[in-house]
């Protein structure tokens, strides 16, 4: 088992190292200059080469490569080009509307989903079956930032129950703050429950033609038992795979969302950061969302051995 997670965790480090690469060599190429954007077009050429100076984009590509690598690993992600500030402070203060923001939509894709896969595969080809892939069809389809505004437009402007946009802040009370993720939490959710349904739906109806099934049907158990019992824990296996790589999904989707709603978080930072050409910012931000989907899949590694045992006499 050791031997295993040695492996993985080797490789998922190789995958972070080439997705920063991958990041600065992107960011490289893009066209337009950070101190002409501060300073505007109408800047001098020697005071636009004096801020080029105190940014650091007058040293050689592969030099600041290793600089901004070597802050981050020591814990110095460089200070924001537009704001000022560290961008370590910034990370945080959007991470504390961001990861609620993600934890709330990924509890709802859970509540809603599970329950709905299961109850799709124990009545397979029935009435409720096709009701159920129905909205998982539909929830896939639709664009959650589309679906955003249906909900603004049905709970905020017809029905007046939250507010169309904007952040109550964790000063304000855990209700209000709750109350403002409510609705885009629910956007991101949508998308996320469908597929998750459907993936539910296919493990268990695989998992109820197994012949250890059968074999506890045959013995008397009854269905709850045998669902619950037998079906629930060896279905979860891909379940739980789909599932941890969805909490990474719903950070990186919370862009649009959040712009959708206005919300103070990550999303918004890194619009304003491309907006802004905070080139820094933006490098931070896909590393650091690079690294979440990295350690998001070495933990599902770890929970998929908890459930399933085999992979552990694996090397």
């Amino acid at each position: 088992m050791l031997t295993h997670v040695a492996r993985r965790l080797a490789s998922l480090l190789l995958t972070l190292a080439a997705c920063s690469v991958v990041v600065f060599l992107v960011l490289e190429v893009l066209p337009g200059d950070v101190a002409e954007v501060m300073l505007g077009t109408e800047a001098r050429e020697d005071t636009l080469a004096a801020l080029r100076r105190q940014l650091g984009l007058d040293r050689p590509p592969l030099e600041r490569y290793f600089a901004w690598i070597g802050g981050a690993l020591a814990g110095d992600l460089g200070m924001s080009y537009a704001y000022g500030v560290p961008v370590a402070e910034l990370l945080g203060q959007r991470l504390s509307v961001t990861v609620p923001l993600a934890v709330i939509a990924f509890v709802l894709s859970t509540v809603i989903a599970i329950p709905l896969g299961m109850f799709a595969a124990v009545r397979h080809n029935t009435a409720g079956d096709y009701a159920v892939m129905g909205f998982s069809q539909i929830g896939m389809a639709v664009p959650n930032f589309w679906f955003a505004i249906l909900l603004i437009l049905f709970f905020a402007v017809q029905l007046g129950w939250f507010s169309a946009g904007g952040f109550a802040g964790w000063d304000a009370g855990i209700g209000a703050a709750l109350k403002s993720l409510f609705l885009p939490a629910l956007a991101l959710a949508v998308t996320e429950a469908a597929i998750l349904a459907r993936v539910t739906r296919s493990a268990v109806l695989e998992t109820l033609r197994e012949d250890y099934v059968r074999t506890a049907r045959a013995k008397g158990l009854s269905g709850r038992a045998v669902l619950w019992g037998h079906v629930f824990r060896n279905a979860l296996i891909p379940v739980t795979t789909i599932m941890g790589l969805q909490f990474a999904f719903l950070i990186a989707g919370a862009v649009i969302v959040e712009n959708v709603f206005y919300l103070p978080g990550l999303g918004r930072l890194v619009f304003q950061a491309i907006s802004n050409r905070d080139v820094i910012v933006v490098k931070d931000i896909v590393l650091f969302l690079a690294a979440l989907v990295v350690l998001v899949n070495f933990v599902v590694d770890l929970v998929y051995m908890a459930i399933d045992p085999r992979p552990k006499r694996v090397g």
